[in-house]
């Protein structure tokens, strides 16, 4: 590195201190959470087992699911190596819980890009979109980046709402992430004004950031994103109320089977290591975004979150302003991983998105973004949204490399 980059870095790990000790605080209590958690659930080695054929009495599928109930605060939790991604996961629940007829509520905004096609806001006519079945749909924008409580309690009394759907990640917007205690005033204010209408969270890139999960009535993510620690090779999971997590189980396998069915013949080890080791692999990403925020704002990039705000997902976005630039961030990224650092990354179509997509993700987990990976779309105001990080010293690496090439061009 050249004298100013490394003085860029120098006074960014000084900034990120205060910030890394509440990190460290999370990372322990939930450590000691998940600890507790293994210990009451007897985990040993029969856990581990693969299983083949219908997958009855599984124990080690069961137990999993009994400890992401307990740590998430719910009555019951489907936790599957079957299911494929988060948008995967949030849409078992649409599906579970929406009828023809129902209303759906984005109470924050537009939804993650992935479920414009779900939702049937975009995609192919045909697809079996929710509006495709009849499902009604009407969405609240944020107001100065939070939640507009006044518009979201007038839509409620527009018509009734089946289900609300509350964002917790800010996605591709240029928007703060919601913290557990906002979230749960936020569902507390909706059930009060319309007792009838659930409340579903989108968690994903949020698990591990606070000391618990949002009281939700239902809430999904991915494995390969914070909750499976690095170490799960897919996957995916529901959790919230017993009878919407049943629903969602009907729609992975078939009404009258749900959670009962659904083997794994490559053993679950991998699932229950990546759990353990979540709340570190998260503390580690959530250092790496931080320390990324204070180097680049010092270069004269908008970043959001800035280094000393409250992280509520392990997401850091940095504008760039024009698409060259931003390309060549991400390409960098790339260049520094410890897989497929030869790749170039080049916009192109990725299924589900609505402007062409770069994406850095050179990952042991195919597509895993809680390893060190960035992403962005292909439009203004050309941010990137990069996450993740299995070691603080693999980002501190890599912030180094980007800033000594940067320089250098």
């Amino acid at each position: 590195m050249n004298n100013s980059s490394e003085s860029i870095i120098r006074e960014a790990l000084a900034r990120c201190q205060k910030p890394f000790e509440r990190f460290e605080a999370i990372e322990l209590s939930n450590t000691r959470r998940v600890l507790d958690a293994f210990k009451r659930h007897s985990v040993s080695a029969r856990n581990f087992a693969p299983t083949t054929g219908y997958g009855y009495d599984d124990i080690g599928r069961d137990t999993l699911s009994e400890i992401f109930a307990e740590l998430f605060g719910a009555e019951a939790a489907l936790v599957r190596p079957q299911i494929s991604c988060g948008t995967h996961a949030l849409s078992l629940c649409l599906y579970g819980i929406l009828r023809p007829g129902d209303t759906l509520l984005s109470a924050v905004g537009a939804p993650y890009d992935t479920l414009g096609d779900v939702i049937g806001l975009t995609g192919e006519k045909g697809a079996g979109s929710l509006m495709e079945y009849g499902v009604k749909y009407r969405q609240v924008d944020l107001k100065n980046g939070r939640p507009d409580l006044e518009a979201i309690l007038a839509s409620l009394q527009e018509g009734k709402v089946k289900l609300v759907l509350l964002q917790r990640s800010r996605g591709y917007e240029w928007r703060p992430s919601l913290g557990v205690k906002e979230l749960n005033e936020l569902i507390d204010l909706i059930h009060a004004s319309s007792p009838e209408t659930f409340v579903m969270v989108d968690n994903c890139y949020g698990e591990f950031t606070d000391v618990c999960e949002p009281k939700a009535d239902i809430m999904a993510g991915s494995l390969i994103k914070n909750a499976g620690g690095g170490l799960a090779p897919t996957g995916g999971y529901v959790a919230g109320k017993k009878e919407l997590v049943e629903k969602a189980a009907y729609r992975l396998t078939t009404p009258g089977l749900g959670s009962e069915v659904g083997s794994w013949a490559g053993g679950y080890r991998a699932f229950y290591q990546g759990l353990f080791m979540a709340p570190h692999t998260v503390c580690q990403a959530l250092k790496v975004g931080c320390l990324f925020s204070a180097a680049f704002e010092a270069l004269g990039c908008d970043v959001h979150p800035k280094c000393e705000d409250p992280r509520n997902d392990i997401i850091q976005a940095i504008r760039f302003g024009d698409s060259a630039r931003l390309i060549r961030f991400i390409q960098l990224l790339q260049a520094f991983s410890p897989v497929d650092s030869d790749a170039v990354p080049e916009p192109w179509d990725m299924p589900g998105y609505q402007d062409q997509v770069i994406m850095a993700s050179g990952s042991f987990v195919a597509g895993s973004s809680i390893e060190l990976s960035a992403d962005a779309p292909i439009r203004p105001p050309y941010a990137a949204y990069m996450q993740g990080g299995l070691t603080f010293a693999h980002g501190l690496i890599a912030l180094e490399e980007v800033l000594k090439r940067l320089a250098d061009e």
